[in-house]
């Protein structure tokens, strides 16, 4: 049985493959010996007039960034409120490493019907504490994730652009938390 995309989520779709984007992220547990936790520098990004999906490239700008496993760092530029009843988060994953570095099986969550669509960020999660809600990644018809997926493995000093759609929370909501496992929690704002 064909079921046909609904318009919200043809336009996520839409969205997800204009962005362009590759999602990554890396979150092998190290074998050091040392006990690595992720650290969380969150920083509030000055408003920008132009709100596609690219408009973190050539910019320091940042809402978030988000140490996690191995040297990752994950760098959040843009949480943007969509037309379409989405908010698009965009970003750029760096190894900041001294070793070529995988994306972790974990930051895809634990949700079978993702999982079975290979590594992504699919574990991505907005918390709205005064809501009390949580948003997960938004899904296709098929139940892939609306995520950057099978993410390259990242060479030292080099990094990859990501990005991950997700519902969007009531327009009055600007402030939610950011959470990906293997990485820490950040606050970060929508704009839009």
């Amino acid at each position: 049985m064909n079921i046909p995309f609904t318009m919200k989520v043809h336009r996520g779709v839409i969205a997800a493959a204009a962005a362009g984007l590759v999602l990554s992220v890396v979150g092998c547990s190290g074998t050091d010996g040392e006990d690595k936790k992720p650290e969380s520098t969150a920083s509030a990004a000055s408003k920008e007039g132009g709100s596609g999906p690219s408009a973190h490239e050539g910019s320091d700008e940042s809402l978030a960034e988000l140490k996690g496993e191995d040297g990752l760092i994950l760098k959040l530029t843009s949480a943007t409120r969509d037309a379409g009843g989405f908010v698009t988060v965009n970003g750029e994953l760096k190894n900041d490493g001294d070793e070529a570095a995988r994306v972790s099986v974990r930051t895809s969550g634990d949700e079978t019907e993702i999982i079975r669509h290979g590594s992504s960020l699919g574990g991505a999660t907005l918390v709205d504490s005064g809501g009390k809600k949580r948003y997960y990644v938004l899904r296709d018809t098929d139940g892939r994730p609306l995520t950057t997926t099978n993410m390259p493995r990242i060479k030292p000093g080099a990094s990859i652009p990501v990005f991950m759609q997700f519902p969007a929370p009531p327009a009055d909501t600007t402030k939610v938390t950011f959470q990906l496992p293997t990485f820490a929690a950040a606050p970060i704002e929508i704009s839009g």
